[in-house]
C-alpha cells in the first residue's frame, strides 16, 4: 500500500510566536512585528504571532490561547533576544512548561534564542562592517 502525502488540510496547524521582552514605548516593538511579518510572508502555512514578555501586549498566554483558538496544536516559540539571561534561561521555559499543562493537545517547542545563532552574529557583524567597506572603496576610487 503506498501512503500519499498529507495535504496540507490534513497537516496539524503550526504556530511560531515571536517572543520578545516588550517596552512601554511603542516603537520598540516595531522589529520584532518586522520579524514575524517576514515569517508570515515566507511561510504562510504557519500561523505566525508576536508575545511579550512584560510592558506592552500581548503577552505569551493571550497568545497561545488565541492561537489554541484557531485550531493550532503545534506552538514553536523563537525568543527574540540577543543575549541569553535569565529570561530565556529559566522565565521562558518555566511559562511554556505551564502553557503546556494547560494546553495538553498542544505541542510546544522553544527555539534557541537568536543572539545564539551564529547566522544573526555574523549578519550584525557585516552591518557594523558595511559603513567601513562603502568607506574603503569611494577612498580607493577617489586616488
Amino acid at each position: 500500500m503506498t501512503t500519499m502525502p498529507a495535504t496540507p488540510a490534513e497537516t496539524p496547524a503550526t504556530g511560531l510566536i515571536v517572543f520578545a521582552h516588550g517596552s512601554r514605548d511603542p516603537l520598540w516593538r516595531l522589529p520584532t512585528e518586522a520579524i514575524a511579518q517576514r515569517i508570515a510572508h515566507d511561510a504562510p502555512h504557519l500561523h505566525v504571532a508576536c508575545a511579550y514578555l512584560e510592558l506592552c501586549e500581548p503577552d505569551l498566554p493571550s497568545t497561545v490561547a488565541a492561537l489554541a483558538a484557531r485550531g493550532v496544536q503545534r506552538i514553536e516559540v523563537l525568543p527574540a533576544f540577543l543575549g541569553v539571561g535569565r529570561h530565556a534561561r529559566h522565565d521562558l521555559p518555566e511559562m511554556l512548561q505551564a502553557l503546556a499543562n494547560q494546553h495538553p493537545h498542544i505541542d510546544f517547542a522553544l527555539h534557541a534564542a537568536l543572539g545564539e545563532d551564529s547566522r544573526l552574529i555574523d549578519a550584525a557583524a557585516q552591518i557594523a562592517l558595511h559603513p567601513f567597506a562603502t568607506k574603503s572603496i569611494a577612498a580607493s576610487a577617489i586616488k
